[in-house]
């Protein structure tokens, strides 16, 4: 995948991979760049192979053909899975309990935070433990919190609202204090989620090409690691609409190489110790408004 911003060079690039970098571009807004066909190869092996697909230009055909809706969902499952961890990159939720967290505690309504491309949940878990560690060290939001979390995949929501994960998921970020606390030894040495982190958090299917209005307003939206595999253009898209769902001086939080790029008009950038937010700017028309 490619956080190439402008036109990718197809002179060099096989018809069949280029069929297919459209489709993934229109279906998911995904934009893969020159040399990238060994991705491709590898994430699709095993699905070509259980359709009796001999090579990518049979895939493309098969993607175009009516009736290939299931098909299309697999192949954007295998093309947008990654790997993801707990706690992944400290300084994010430091800034939430260290910063938000009290912000909110004086607000009306619940705390509402949304989680784009939360992959098989850890992200929002780990928030959702950060929120019971926040109240077990005598901070309170009188009206909660409400944690919905998103992925284009519809096989690692399925992982995700499962809430178990197997000794190796585990090791990936997740101290052993936050282990025992958080989490109940399962089957088969599998560990699970305790109700009280799960039950703050609500999983839904989008693809982030879509209208997301339906999602309401929130007050923390994070959206990491998944923007540089779009165009600038798709970006700049994207981040404005989610200004459109940011609630006045509502927070937003990208990956550590991301950036605001053409969309930061909308956002006032806020150094933190360390890491940046981006506070929404009251009364700034976007750019599809």
């Amino acid at each position: 995948m490619s956080n190439h911003s402008g036109s990718v060079s197809s002179t060099r690039m096989a018809p069949e991979f280029l069929a297919f970098r459209d489709f993934l571009e229109t279906s998911c807004g995904i934009l893969i760049g020159e040399g990238k066909e060994y991705l491709v190869e590898s994430r699709l092996r095993r699905l070509m192979a259980q359709h009796g697909l001999g090579g990518l230009d049979q895939l493309v055909q098969a993607l175009n053909r009516p009736g290939s809706r299931a098909l299309r969902a697999q192949v954007i499952d295998a093309m947008t899975t990654n790997e993801t961890n707990w706690f992944r990159d400290a300084h994010p939720f430091q800034i939430i309990l260290e910063r938000l967290l009290p912000e909110a505690a004086s607000t009306a309504r619940p705390f509402r935070i949304w989680c784009a491309a939360c992959s098989s949940g850890q992200e929002p878990f780990s928030i959702s433990m950060l929120i019971e560690e926040y109240g077990q060290q005598g901070g309170r939001l009188p009206q909660g919190v409400e944690i919905v979390a998103t992925d284009i995949s519809t096989d690692v929501l399925d992982q995700a609202q499962q809430a178990e994960y197997d000794l190796t998921a585990m090791s990936r970020g997740l101290s052993a204090k936050r282990r025992q606390a958080h989490f109940l030894q399962g089957s088969a040495g599998r560990f699970r989620v305790r109700d009280s982190i799960r039950e703050r958090v609500v999983f839904r299917h989008q693809n982030l090409l879509e209208g997301f209005a339906s999602l309401g307003r929130f007050d923390l939206v994070l959206c990491r690691n998944v923007l540089i595999y779009f165009s600038a253009t798709t970006k700049a898209d994207i981040l404005s609409r989610i200004h459109r769902q940011l609630r006045p001086n509502g927070v937003l939080i990208l990956g550590a190489s991301e950036a605001l790029a053409q969309a930061q008009g909308l956002y006032r950038m806020e150094r933190c110790s360390p890491g940046l937010i981006y506070r929404a700017l009251p009364g700034v028309r976007d750019r599809a408004s």
